[in-house]
């Protein structure tokens, strides 16, 4: 998982923030490209994006929100990695959307901060965010994730453009893979979980994100090679744990990181062939 030896690395590698913006700015163009069709239906279905809030039981939790402009589908919870909401995590955002979701990126760090902290991947890693957040992540447990989830996934149930007889998704990255692993068992309306080199999915102690596993739920396991060379035995674990359900938990060949637009290990083959496998968990689930 992302550590403090890995920022340092990113910190001072080849990558400049100039190089993360052009990649993010690249990212955007294609995934935020213009669908061919009837002008009018496109107008309809433009994606409507705002600043949202709604309370839980621990503070009021920020966001913003994602859907097309007419109709209903399935609500996704997109958690977003360590460096938080930012313009690389609104572009995955806005791509789930036009592949027919509605999608709320959640603020995990709702109980110190609200909204964006970070421009980018860069700015964290170059100018102190770990220290930063680390008294922030204090926060996180099962519980609180429980927490969280649940109210989530209250908030979308009562949007319009969510479909009241589907389903809702959840999906994290990082830091928040295990938010989405622990995701579905915080609520019944969440049928699936997929987490992206997510940390902390395995632990020896307290209630372990593996061990939480909904039996009539669906998930999405993919991890970073170089996290499985750290933790060899984590996947055999989640297999494990994940007997009996609908699980699919994968070694990619990538780095920790690699969905992620503006992170230097962002790998576009294997980002693609996750986003595939993620498109067809909610198809299945939702």
């Amino acid at each position: 998982m992302c550590d403090r030896q890995d920022l340092a690395r990113w910190a001072n590698s080849e990558f400049s923030r100039r190089g993360f913006g052009a990649m993010s700015l690249a990212g955007a163009a294609v995934a935020c490209a213009p669908v061919q069709g009837d002008a009018a239906d496109a107008l309809d279905n433009a994606l409507v994006e705002s600043e949202v809030s709604f309370p839980t039981p621990d503070g009021t939790m920020d966001g913003e929100f994602f859907h097309a402009g007419s109709g209903t589908s399935p609500g996704v919870i997109l958690w977003p990695d360590i460096a938080g909401i930012r313009p690389a995590k609104r572009q995955m955002a806005r791509r789930l959307a036009e592949a027919g979701y509605v999608v709320l990126l959640a603020n995990p760090y709702y109980r110190d901060v609200a909204g964006q902290q970070f421009a980018d991947f860069a700015d964290f890693a170059g100018n102190g965010g770990w220290d930063k957040v680390t008294p922030w992540r204090t926060k996180f447990s099962a519980a609180t994730i429980t927490t969280d989830a649940r109210a989530c996934a209250d908030w979308l149930m009562q949007q319009a453009p969510v479909a009241k007889d589907r389903g809702i998704g959840s999906q994290g990255y990082c830091m928040t893979g295990s938010f989405a692993v622990i995701a579905p068992s915080a609520d019944d309306h969440i049928r699936a979980g997929a987490s992206f080199h997510g940390g902390g999915l395995v632990r020896a102690e307290g209630p372990s994100p593996h061990k939480l596993l909904r039996a009539d739920a669906h998930y999405l396991i993919a991890i970073a090679q170089n996290d499985d060379a750290k933790a060899p035995g984590d996947k055999t674990a989640l297999r494990e744990a994940a007997a009996g359900t609908t699980a699919e938990i994968e070694v990619y060949p990538a780095d920790h990181g690699w969905c992620v637009p503006d992170s230097p290990s962002y790998d576009e083959m294997q980002a693609e062939r996750a986003w595939s496998r993620l498109l067809a968990l909610y198809r299945q689930a939702l």
